[in-house]
């Protein structure tokens, strides 16, 4: 099974798209921010990232979802600066520290080098676009110019959901693999929590817009990878504030109960989640029991479900010299 991203390199209609991309960046609307700036000549708006994409790190990494992990692990990079601001965030070093973050600008040639040096040197499965979605046209940009360099693997698109349908509808056939959150049920939630005061209808058309792009059947190559596919996270939140039940009953019943998902126990009290009470611990067993029996009664049967104490297991630290996280290979 071929990367459908090499037919459209071959055809010219990926160089069409990278040159579309940028031109929206003229009066940015990447995001559903929309703030019309003028990134080309270094323009800020929230996302405070101007034309060249920041990349914070990339790594081999081990603890993604077994299907996108494998053996060998996923080829990631991890894009500096966000389009949210989740008080929680795990990756707050990154995400929201944009001063030190512009430091790490690069340009497109050696961002395609990097992928290349994750694909051919480290033997990763696929390369997983982390926090993309302010940086969608220079990723394909990137794309572009690593496609003649001899990427061939899957594209992997890890977002936070808080995706443009148009700039989603840009990266058809570009994107083999759709990995976003389901964060909120509650707009009052995600604005509070993560300055996204239209989070639900904006990441619930995002989803509908993979779904339609990949199908929820995740496809698996000889070694349990995907190849293809929709994989929908949610973490669960402690006090019910990820609206868990509403989401996943959405999730079956405007999807399909066979769409993959990947129930997500992890969640630490990072950032500044321990200045506020709702926040400042991690989840109790019987919060996370009552997610995973609406899981069983809304007959989502396909993914995974993480262990009760995942939490330890999943935070980086993009300070420590090299590999972010902890090498955890089996």
């Amino acid at each position: 099974m071929t990367a459908s991203y090499l037919d459209l390199y071959r055809s010219g209609e990926l160089d069409r798209r990278a040159e579309a991309l940028e031109r929206r960046l003229a009066s940015c609307d990447i995001c559903p921010r929309e703030c019309g700036v003028n990134r080309l000549n270094g323009q800020h708006g929230y996302c405070h990232s101007g034309y060249l994409p920041v990349v914070s790190s990339f790594c081999d990494h081990h603890g993604e979802e077994p299907a996108i992990s494998g053996a060998k692990g996923t080829g990631a990079i991890f894009f500096g600066n966000c389009n949210m601001r989740c008080v929680y965030c795990q990756n707050y070093q990154i995400s929201q520290d944009p001063e030190h973050q512009a430091s790490k600008e690069t340009d497109f040639r050696t961002l395609a080098r990097h992928m290349i040096h994750l694909q051919d040197d480290l033997g990763c499965h696929n390369i997983s676009f982390v926090s993309p979605s302010h940086f969608v046209p220079q990723m394909v940009r990137a794309i572009l110019e690593a496609v003649p360099m001899g990427l061939r693997v899957p594209l992997v698109y890890n977002s936070n959901a808080y995706d443009s349908v148009a700039s989603l509808e840009a990266l058809d056939g570009i994107v083999d693999v759709y990995l976003p959150d389901l964060k909120y049920a509650s707009d009052e939630c995600s604005g509070r929590l993560s300055d996204a005061h239209d989070y639900v209808s904006r990441a619930r058309l995002a989803i509908v817009e993979m779904y339609r792009q990949v199908g929820c059947k995740v496809v698996l190559d000889d070694l349990g990878v995907a190849r293809r596919g929709l994989i929908v996270r949610h973490l669960v939140l402690p006090n019910g504030l990820a609206g868990s039940h509403d989401s996943l009953t959405w999730l079956a019943r405007k999807l399909s109960p066979a769409v993959t998902v990947s129930i997500m126990s992890q969640y630490h009290p990072a950032n500044l989640a321990m200045e506020m009470r709702e926040l400042s611990r991690r989840i109790s067993r019987s919060e996370y029991s009552e997610v995973l029996q609406l899981v069983d009664e809304l007959g989502l049967q396909e993914g995974w479900v993480q262990e009760m104490d995942a939490a330890e297991d999943y935070m980086p630290d993009f300070e420590r010299e090299g590999h972010p996280f902890e090498l955890r290979k089996s």
